[in-house]
């Protein structure tokens, strides 16, 4: 089955063409970083992990950008009458943000570059625009530089509105526009900001407007074409629109699919800084093991909208341990049996549909979950092949979607030295019990379980000794 998305700018379900067959161009608009990462950006960096995890196992070679804005009027804004640098800002939360990100087991970005970075590329993109008649200097002298929308007829495609029906732009200072719903590519240095947040310019000393970086990153290393262009369902309106009409404006085909993630609720509500409800990346990942967010935030259409609450964390922990301890429990039981290595590795055909289709992933869940029971019920029953098959097709299935518990990068979690420290105690009451068994001293053997079983630990006595596991 062809993998077909949602593609926002068509409303409709398409197939999954790549412009290259096997390689595939994503770029997904990354944090402003003025501030610590909430639970809305982690849900949006895992869409896209999982979506480029998909495409990795279907044969492609992805090139996955991400950018970072590191110059922006909220950031500006976020140190003003403090003594800290915009640029030690942004660079602080950058970095909160890359941990909160490999915390989740999100795949690093093949390219992942700042706007600071690439301020020359924006202006040639500008300098284009001009000269094409899609853009114009202010009159006024300020230096800013604008995007005339009204020439442009397909102002609006992307979120099918008509200008004339648009409110003013609100991204830039009006003072030299000649309409305003023309939006800013270069906002003219003011004497209230900091010089080191300004370059020079054919137009005079600024900054590149918000619209205009997302266009040169995604054409420096993506080229003038490419396949996705992703991010959360808030930036199609101005910020996704406006890069298209600013690129294409430009001669550049840019993206041939848009794909959009829902967005976050807590408790029912929106979560907005006014009502105070935001929920941070690092609140989040000190509540539960970081294997658990990842399957909280990731159990979700990528379309809908995540209703967020604390009871969630418990359901989302109890999923994964269930997982764990099968292919724990698999693990050990076939270990030394001839159906070890029997088990491919290869995910379901009823797994593949569903991720096929518009990514899935709660169905894709369904199929996880029952091959997991099949796999309990057929250790159970000693049926060892059966077994050894659900076996690799967990394995598989938790690799696609980056919640296999037996990966690297949850070894290195918060709860790694605890977890030690437990199994330490745990396995020296198993051998306690052990001894007592080989005493006959029944009594001492069932206390030990009847102990280990009121703190939630589960027994099972094999062939090959006592293995225990937490109770979900």
């Amino acid at each position: 089955m062809t993998v077909r998305l949602y593609d926002s700018k068509t409303q409709s379900l398409r197939d999954f063409v790549p412009l290259v067959p096997g390689r595939v161009g994503i770029y997904v608009c990354g944090p402003t970083v003025q501030s610590s990462p909430h639970i809305g950006h982690l849900r949006s960096a895992l869409v896209y992990d999982i979506l480029r995890r998909w495409l990795d196992h279907g044969g492609n070679d992805v090139t996955f950008v991400r950018n970072v804005t590191d110059i922006d009027d909220k950031i500006l804004a976020g140190v003003a009458g403090s003594a800290e640098e915009w640029w030690a800002l942004a660079y602080r939360v950058e970095l909160e943000f890359t941990a909160g990100y490999t915390r989740l087991g999100i795949l690093p970005p093949s390219y992942e570059p700042r706007a600071t970075a690439s301020v020359d590329r924006m202006q040639q993109l500008i300098a284009e625009l001009i000269e094409r008649g899609h853009a114009y200097a202010a009159a006024d002298g300020s230096g800013d530089v604008y995007f005339d929308t009204a020439s442009w007829p397909a102002y609006g495609e992307l979120t099918r509105q008509n200008r004339d029906n648009m409110e003013a732009a609100t991204d830039a200072d009006p003072r030299g526009k000649r309409d305003p719903r023309d939006f800013a590519l270069w906002k003219g240095a003011k004497p209230t900001e900091p010089a080191s947040a300004s370059w020079p310019s054919p137009w005079g000393d600024g900054r590149p407007g918000w619209h205009i970086e997302c266009s040169a990153m995604s054409q420096r290393y993506l080229g003038d074409a490419f396949d996705i262009h992703g991010g959360g369902l808030d930036l199609r309106f101005p910020h996704h629109e406006n890069e298209l009409a600013q690129s294409t404006a430009a001669g550049r085909p840019f993206a041939s699919y848009w794909v959009h993630n829902g967005l976050v609720n807590v408790a029912g509500q929106k979560m907005s800084k006014s009502l105070g409800n935001s929920v941070f990346a690092s609140e989040l990942l000190e509540a539960a093991s970081p294997l658990a967010v990842r399957y909280l935030l990731g159990q979700a259409h990528y379309r809908s909208t995540l209703d967020y609450s604390p009871g969630g964390l418990a359901e989302a922990q109890s999923a994964v341990d269930r997982i764990a301890g099968f292919l724990d429990r698999a693990a050990r039981r076939l270990a030394d049996t001839r159906f070890a290595s029997t088990g491919a590795i290869q995910v379901p055909d009823a797994f593949a549909d569903a991720m096929d289709d518009d990514l899935a992933v709660p169905q894709a869940l369904a199929v996880l979950h029952d091959t997991v029971r099949a796999g309990n019920a057929a250790l159970d029953a000693e049926d060892l092949g059966a077994a050894a098959s659900a076996h690799g097709a967990v394995l598989a299935m938790v690799r696609v979607l980056g919640i296999d518990p037996g990966a690297p990068e949850w070894a290195n979690s918060g709860d790694a030295a605890s977890e030690q420290a437990l199994a330490m105690l745990v396995g020296r009451l198993l051998v306690d019990r052990s001894d007592a068994r080989s005493e006959k001293d029944w009594a001492t053997a069932d206390r030990i379980r009847a102990e280990l079983s009121a703190a939630g630990i589960t027994i099972e006595d094999t062939p090959t000794g006592a293995h225990w596991s937490l109770e979900s």
